[in-house]
């Protein structure tokens, strides 16, 4: 297609007749006519004041004396229908270019200089060779995109596929994988028909070919690709044996840019068509089947298998596998915790692993409780109670938050039906039972009796302790500014903690968690009079039972506020059921002039009503709505002294309790005034066998406590024996006192403090020192300076190598950093990284990125060199 001879006229004219640049003093317009489409009209092109002479091949010396010896003053017009391959075969280039003016007719060169190309010929001839699609304007637009990176024809063939694509670089990968996000049916495939009707898909699949090695020649197959694919990628981390009968699909020279290419899809935020694809390879390759039937032979071989699993992200039955094979090591007692901790870790950073996540979770935990054990595996045998205790509080309570969490996931795992875990699972957690409910409370409960039972006979608490029924005088009396105390029924010491955990974390402020000996039996009533103001508790007998006076006042829940009002007159009590409906200036108003604020909250003590197995997830529940509590009282109170306690604890164990558990009360029922599952208040001559005395109320009283030994439960009709308080356990009996002062910015108190203070991601630093990558795959150690813990917060990092662009030339690793180890040595790690199938610059400097997910630390730039022995061609598949 090309211009009329009148239009090529005019606009020769149009270009002779505009001023001549500065330092020039003529025109010399190359006219170039390749294709000799107005050869036989060139003589009859008249142009006033322009001569016009044209190039026969053979006149090229002639000519070139002419324009730069003869004629120096008038302007030219060369037509030039000849083409050169090479450029020393044209004499007048060098005229040409200085010269910088040249025209062509014909409409190919219209649109490269339309789309802002270079005027070449390689590039003009390849417009011509795709005119059916650049014969479109908005096809042209969208190629032009791509301009500035094209140079050479390469990049042309590249430009047209990338558009018809709709992809954002020229790169084969971009291409590749935008055609499999269409689909794998080609008949119905969008991208790929328009391919056919531009002819590009011959071109498409010489790409493929060279790139991944899959060799279409035959019948191309998008499905067929698309196994190659994720084949060959998965057999740079999968043992050969994987691949018995799979060998067409996997091509060796290839592997490191199929695993490119589905690394940087497997991260990118849309990555859903990819597990559809990688899910219909499994299936039509019993991917999953092929894994779990592998049997290693030795222990060496059955780890490096598991470590090959752990690094496979191609599948997402993977993850099935893995959990597979833990469950039925767990279920086979054979639990080793660090693995189990390190799989679960690396899991849940992978590609899919939303699915799974409670069934990751719940090994996570069981694995805790196995470590927790191996680390107490000759029992707790420690002989005074105040050590037993202290122990309780710093490290045995961690075991109660393990089986917390494990049956907060397991729960999950049960509402969603999985052929290959439901039986499994439940076989775990039969074996989370025997660690905790058998061992751990068992073991514990013997040692806290043991150790307990005199004092607690004696005195009815325990010495060099501090006390519930103190509170009030050692926190509240001497406050000196106003108060607030959110007394949460039933959150025991290892909720408390978690508690506290996430308000260091979350919140300007200091957090100190202590514990207080509650009072015995811990149920609502004492352990609520107790927190109140008073010289001396007591109880008087009625119709419901026992009712606790503080003073000779009475305690339960509407007269609380009258205690707290005879000690102090600013006070008043509020219920956070009634709170949060509130107004924020109804329920300001509430608490103006107050001095000391009590407010009630119950979660967790009144789930256990509706049913047991809801009580741990109502321990999170408790933990939000609490903190809601707080954002209260420092945001619209303005208050910033705030206490944290609970009336008692809770013992909970999710499988029902076998009859050895539970004692009867046949013997001693006539002589009982009030009892529960875990106590029994009796008349003075009362001497029941099979249950533990305990001192009640410090002797004041004409009445005698008792508790059941360790963790056995008092029958009696009815639900509600797995959860259960009253009793003298440890978990019980151990009351939490959270001190939570909130720092506002302005205040010396958190200027002073704001290091120790504001939360911060724990950092994670470069160890190993050489700073040269001689190899395409390498492993680099990095350490985490500071340990998890106080306000320092685990931390999620990405870690790759860029180029001096900023492009990406290496796989992307994601590490967790949460380490809570005092031992620095003991919070190194190992990553490794696969440098792309790309030619690298030895004189270039390349960059290590560490960067926090969370981008509240600036990410990190280490300065690398990298000298590969040999070099990466170019593709040359549009030769």
């Amino acid at each position: 297609m090309v211009m009329d001879a009148e239009t090529v006229i005019q606009e020769l004219k149009r270009r002779f007749s505009e001023p001549v640049p500065e330092y020039y003093k003529r025109h010399i317009i190359f006219w170039h006519d390749e294709d000799r489409e107005f050869e036989d009209r060139i003589d009859d092109i008249a142009i006033e004041g322009v001569k016009v002479v044209k190039m026969t091949g053979r006149n090229a010396f002639a000519l070139k004396k002419l324009l730069a010896m003869d004629d120096k003053d008038s302007h030219y017009l060369v037509y030039c229908p000849v083409s050169f391959e090479r450029d020393e075969d044209n004499w007048l280039l060098n005229i040409e270019l200085y010269s910088g003016e040249a025209f062509r007719a014909d409409i190919h060169t219209i649109w490269l200089e339309e789309m802002g190309l270079p005027v070449q010929e390689n590039l003009r001839i390849l417009v011509k060779q795709y005119h059916k699609y650049f014969n479109s304007k908005e096809r042209r637009r969208s190629f032009a995109v791509f301009a500035p990176q094209v140079k050479q024809s390469r990049e042309m063939h590249l430009g047209v596929m990338a558009s018809i694509c709709g992809c954002e670089d020229l790169e084969p990968a971009s291409m590749m994988r935008a055609v499999l996000m269409g689909g794998l049916c080609i008949a119905h495939h969008e991208i790929y028909q328009k391919m056919v009707a531009y002819d590009v898909a011959a071109l498409f699949w010489r790409m493929v070919k060279q790139c991944t090695g899959y060799d279409a020649d035959e019948e191309p197959s998008l499905s067929e690709f698309a196994m190659h694919l994720l084949l060959t990628a998965s057999s740079r981390t999968l043992i050969g044996e994987c691949f018995i009968g799979l060998e067409k699909y996997i091509s060796a020279a290839h592997e490191a840019f199929c695993y490119d290419l589905i690394s940087d899809w497997r991260i990118h935020k849309d990555n859903s068509d990819l597990k559809q694809i990688a899910e219909y390879v499994e299936s039509e390759k019993s991917i999953y089947q092929r894994l779990v039937n592998i049997q290693p032979k030795t222990v060496n071989e059955e780890q490096l298998f598991i470590h090959y699993l752990m690094e496979t992200e191609c599948f997402p039955c993977v993850h099935e596998v893995l959990l597979v094979k833990l469950m039925t090591d767990i279920s086979n007692h054979k639990i080793q915790p660090d693995d189990i901790i390190n799989i679960v870790k690396k899991r849940k950073i992978c590609a899919w692993h939303e699915p799974y996540d409670c069934y990751y979770d719940a090994l996570l935990q069981i694995a805790v409780m196995q470590k927790f054990y191996l680390e107490h595996v000759g029992g707790f045998n420690e002989a005074i109670p105040s050590n037993v205790w202290a122990a309780y509080v710093k490290d045995y309570y961690r075991m109660d938050t393990a089986y917390r969490l494990f049956h907060k996931a397991f729960m999950q795992s049960l509402k969603k039906t999985h052929a290959r875990f439901d039986d499994l699972m439940k076989q775990v957690a039969e074996r989370a039972e025997g660690l905790y409910a058998t061992w751990f409370l068992g073991s514990l409960g013997a040692c806290w009796q043991k150790a307990s039972a005199d004092m607690l006979a004696k005195l009815g608490y325990i010495k060099d302790l501090a006390y519930q029924w103190k509170f009030y005088d050692n926190h509240i009396s001497n406050a000196g500014s106003r108060v607030f105390v959110v007394i949460s029924d039933a959150l025991r010491y290892e909720v408390a903690a978690s508690l506290a955990e996430q308000l260091q974390r979350e919140t300007q402020s200091e957090v100190k968690l202590s514990s207080m000996n509650g009072m015995f039996p811990s149920i609502t009533p004492y352990g609520m009079a107790a927190l109140l103001p008073h010289r001396q508790l007591s109880v008087v007998e009625s119709k419901q039972g026992l009712s606790v006076l503080a003073d000779d006042m009475p305690t339960d829940a509407g007269n609380r506020e009258a205690v707290l009002k005879a000690r102090n007159p600013q006070s008043i009590v509020l219920q956070y059921r009634d709170i949060i409906g509130m107004k924020r200036a109804e329920r300001s108003a509430l608490v103006k002039g107050m001095e000391v604020v009590y407010i009630y909250h119950d979660k967790i003590d009144e789930s256990s009503h509706a049913a047991d197995n809801t009580v741990f997830f109502a321990c999170d529940e408790a933990i939000d709505e609490i903190k809601n509590i707080l954002k209260i009282i420092y945001n619209e109170f303005n208050g910033t002294r705030i206490f944290i306690t609970a009336d008692h604890g809770f013992l909970y164990t999710y499988q029902p309790l076998s009859e050895d558990a539970k004692v009867g009360k046949e013997s001693w029922k006539d002589q009982a005034v009030e009892y529960g599952r875990r106590y029994a208040i009796m008349k003075n001559s009362a001497a029941p066998e099979h249950l533990a005395p305990i001192c009640f109320l410090r002797g004041n009283t004409p009445y005698k406590a008792f508790t059941p030994f360790e963790n056995i439960r008092i029958k009696m009709s009815g639900g509600g024996a797995n959860f259960v308080h009253g009793g003298a356990s440890l978990q019980e009996l151990v009351v939490p006192l959270i001190d939570f002062h909130y720092l506002r910015a302005g205040y010396k108190s958190y200027q002073k403090n704001k290091d120790r203070i504001d939360t911060l991601p724990v950092t994670l630093e470069l160890l190993s020192t050489g700073r040269k990558i001689c190899n395409l795959m390498f492993k680099l150690d990095f350490y985490q300076p500071e340990k998890v813990g106080g306000n320092r917060d685990a931390t999620t990092y990405s870690l790759y190598f860029i180029d001096s662009t900023g492009k990406v030339v290496s796989n992307k690793e994601r590490l967790i950093a949460d380490r809570t180890n005092d031992d620095i040595q003991e919070r190194v790690y190992r990553l490794k990284f696969t440098l792309k199938s790309m030619p690298f610059d030895c004189k270039a400097t390349y960059y290590l990125m560490i960067v926090d997910e969370s981008g509240i630390l600036q990410p990190v730039r280490e300065e690398f060199q990298i000298n590969i022995a040999f070099a990466v061609d170019e593709f040359n598949f549009f030769v």
